[in-house]
């Protein structure tokens, strides 16, 4: 399936984003420990949450998480301290993204648990076991969050709680944080006890009811269109956000601001104006926020603006390949970025021969929502842009293309 986007000539109006699916994904893993009591309220109603819910309620031997890497890994934890054996498996893509190192944790842990095909990777089988002895784990700190939020939600049940070493560099410390403060919300015991070092003590999570905090993921895309506006006056209001947001991706905000977009916080939402300024050059390590990678590049192209981008280790091991998918789909548009040491992106400003300009451009998605989102503004400055398999969204924001036309863009299928 193909949609054309075709944008509108100003951009206004009042959008609500779909709440985090990484917050709401630690509540339900969380209250699921805790008994499955209390209530998880505004939680994501994204395809990566979808899969949570779903074999959590209904609680299959084989559980199939499709194309949810967090519900993945974080399932994998709890399937390791639950009732039952379990086979755990997702799409394609899935079965080639690595998880030996939660695995390797897991096992040091007293999980049983076996590859069902190949070594390394999904799909798993889990013998879980509620009584899990627990103990001290060492792990590299420049893996993905997501393995390090998956062991510390299961600390508290663990019989000796958990002692988490982080070697080397910690790549995602905002998220590792937000996993903190969700724990402590529902009563368990955890801390930072060096820079290094967590410790989870071993108590039993108190059910309760958490309110989930919209997406600031989600708010970039509204970023990005504000700061490529033809119009002068351009302004987005997003309610639902907060200044002290757990989301490490909040801080893009900052960055935005030097993109030419301000923001405003009134009361529980945010306001969004373009600020007249634009920064010559923009540098920025992205190893707190990985997932804003894809709209600054496609922004600061489209703006004309030279950028060198540092700390995209993760991109590699994504929905997809987003480094060489960025550098593939850009050069279709006219734009042609370098990569260095599979973890940098770097534009020099100036632009080469479109790829058959003399067609209407396509943008493959490659099955990654982040890629249909950050390209759908290109409209604003091309006129129109052709997206392929424009469901990918539904991943994480399934309602973005109906909040497009809600601020007059035209969404035609093709």
């Amino acid at each position: 399936m193909q949609i054309k986007v075709t944008a509108p000539k100003d951009i206004r109006g009042r959008v609500v984003l779909p709440s985090s699916k990484s917050i709401s994904n630690r509540a339900l893993t969380i209250s699921a420990l805790a008994g499955g009591e209390g209530q998880v309220e505004n939680v994501s109603d994204c395809d990566d949450t979808r899969v949570m819910q779903a074999w959590l309620k209904e609680r299959p031997e084989v559980v199939d998480i499709g194309a949810a890497g967090t519900a993945m890994r974080f399932s994998t934890a709890l399937l390791a301290v639950s009732e039952g054996v379990h086979v755990i498996t997702g799409s394609e893509r899935m079965k080639h993204r690595p998880i030996g190192i939660l695995v390797n944790a897991l096992r040091a842990l007293g999980a049983q648990i076996e590859y069902v095909e190949e070594e390394g990777f999904p799909p798993l089988r889990i013998v879980g076991n509620p009584q899990l002895e627990g103990g001290k784990v060492e792990l590299s700190g420049s893996v993905s969050s997501q393995y390090i939020s998956a062991l510390l939600m299961i600390g508290p049940v663990l019989k000796n709680g958990l002692i988490l070493n982080l070697i080397e560099n910690i790549v995602s410390r905002p998220y590792i944080d937000m996993t903190l403060a969700v724990i402590r919300s529902y009563g368990a015991k955890v801390g930072w006890k060096d820079a290094q070092t967590i410790i989870v003590e071993p108590m039993p999570y108190q059910p309760g009811t958490y309110q989930v905090e919209n997406d600031w993921s989600a708010a970039s895309y509204w970023y990005e269109m504000v700061a490529l506006a033809p119009n002068a006056d351009a302004e987005v209001v997003l309610p639902g956000l907060f200044v002290e947001s757990l989301q490490g991706d909040s801080r893009g905000a900052e960055v935005f601001e030097r993109l030419g977009v301000s923001t405003e916080h009134r009361g529980d939402e945010v306001v969004l104006r373009k600020n007249g300024k634009k920064v010559e050059r923009l540098d920025v390590d992205f190893v707190e926020m990985p997932d804003l990678a894809q709209t600054f590049v496609v922004t600061c192209c489209m703006m004309g603006i030279p950028f060198h981008f540092t700390g995209l280790q993760s991109l590699k091991i994504k929905e997809t390949d987003r480094i060489e998918a960025l550098k593939r789909e850009l050069k279709k548009l006219g734009f042609e970025i370098e990569d260095r040491n599979d973890s940098e992106l770097l534009f020099s400003g100036e632009r080469c021969k479109k790829v058959n300009s003399s067609d209407e451009i396509a943008i493959d998605t490659y099955e990654d929502h982040r890629m249909a989102m950050a390209f759908a503004p290109v409209a604003l400055k091309d006129d129109s842009i052709v997206i392929n398999n424009p469901h990918v969204v539904s991943k994480s924001y399934p309602h973005y293309w109906d909040d497009l036309q809600s601020v007059n863009f035209e969404i035609e299928a093709l």
